[in-house]
């Protein structure tokens, strides 16, 4: 099953200072029907305006995950944590029994990010923040990890959840193909960039498609495209 969510449909508030839209039901969007996919809480598409951002406030148990878009953001926690993300990158944020953080865009022009939410598979633990450059070449044409805790993907940011967040560059007419361990995970993909089909289902620019009941996916790109995508487990 894939049911495409278009982006022209999704919740979403304009603050001025940040243009949010929510792929799951978040502040003040409320959707039963969308509280959650799988272990993934939050898929947030933000755009933030220069010289602004999030002023320090606390989270706890998630796993927060920023896949920056455009831009830049740059982070700064309680635990001594502080550094700058810049676009095509990601950071991680593993909240654990609590942290507060603050996040801003101290660039010249806009940042648009992605930012997902984990629900970690067991709480406590200390809470880290991590960032990590992935250039593009090294996804062309395929999926890689980004940030994952599952075996085998050493070269990612750690999570701690049964979870991976992947992403792939497509040129117009390439097909790549991804593979769940068994049908019972719950994928969400959305193009940064680009119009795609995914087995068959066509998804503009940040349209969301929830996968479940599938082992695997092909992704043929339409035109040149940028892609994330989520891989989680059943919510336990």
């Amino acid at each position: 099953m894939i049911e495409r969510r278009p982006f022209a449909n999704l919740g979403g508030a304009n603050h001025g200072w940040l243009d949010a839209k929510h792929h799951f039901s978040f502040a003040e969007y409320q959707d039963n029907k969308r509280m959650n996919w799988g272990a993934m809480r939050v898929w947030n598409d933000d755009t933030i305006q220069p010289g602004t951002g999030f002023p320090p406030h606390p989270h706890a148990e998630m796993e927060i995950v920023t896949y920056v878009r455009e831009g830049a953001i740059s982070h700064k926690d309680d635990q001594g944590n502080q550094g700058r993300t810049e676009a095509g990158d990601v950071q991680v944020m593993s909240a654990g029994t609590g942290v507060r953080h603050a996040e801003y865009n101290l660039e010249p022009g806009i940042t648009r990010i992605f930012q997902i939410w984990i629900f970690p598979d067991q709480r406590g633990g200390k809470p880290s923040w991590g960032t990590k450059p992935f250039p593009k070449g090294e996804r062309s044409g395929r999926f890689i990890a980004l940030a994952s805790g599952m075996q085998g993907d050493d070269d990612a940011l750690p999570i701690r959840a049964n979870a991976r967040v992947l992403g792939a560059t497509l040129k117009a007419g390439e097909s790549t193909e991804y593979h769940f361990s068994d049908s019972n995970r719950y994928g969400y993909l959305v193009p940064n960039s680009g119009r795609v089909e995914v087995n068959g289902v066509l998804l503009e620019a940040r349209d969301g498609a929830a996968i479940n009941g599938e082992r695997s996916i092909r992704v043929t790109a339409l035109e040149d495209a940028e892609l994330v995508l989520v891989d989680t487990a059943a919510l336990q």
